[in-house]
């Protein structure tokens, strides 16, 4: 899987002032991605990760009402510190979604200052990527890189 620019991709980057080993913790360890991950006042009270190609992923982001929505996926590539691909096409054990959404490809890399972080949103239709974008994709991403920040600054390593 590429990183060239598409059509069907949302994509945010930053410059954040952390090793890449502590966006990648972020990323892969279920007690710190409950803290960040959801924009607030969203919460994030499930996160089981198989951080493993071919693992599954379950993410519950919880709306201040209450309702739960489930992000269900599978690891298509995993390079510790540098590159983390997860896509909702499967659910587990490569057993297909009723309707795949996207494909997130994770980069984290070395820069003067920290480490360039860039969160690539790879819709399956252009459909699919102006609905997302309609949904607040930069806001909500945005304040979640923010809170993630946030929190991995704090981290001891």
């Amino acid at each position: 899987m590429t990183d060239t620019d598409d059509p069907r991709d949302l994509v945010l980057t930053r410059l954040i002032p952390v090793p890449r080993h502590a966006l990648w913790r972020a990323w892969t360890e279920p007690d710190l991605l409950k803290q960040w991950f959801a924009p607030k006042p969203y919460t994030t009270p499930v996160a089981e990760l198989d951080v493993r190609p071919g693992g599954a992923s379950l993410i519950v982001m919880r709306s201040p009402e209450g309702q739960d929505m489930p992000n269900p996926g599978v690891y298509l590539e995993v390079v510790p510190d540098t590159r983390l691909v997860v896509t909702d096409a499967y659910t587990r054990a490569w057993v297909p979604s009723q309707k795949p959404f996207l494909t997130v490809i994770l980069t984290f890399a070395d820069e003067a200052g920290g480490t360039r972080y860039t969160a690539r949103a790879r819709h399956w239709t252009l459909e699919d990527r102006a609905a997302h974008e309609s949904m607040g994709f930069h806001q909500g991403w945005g304040q979640c890189a923010d809170q993630m920040e946030a929190l991995v600054k704090g981290l001891v390593l």
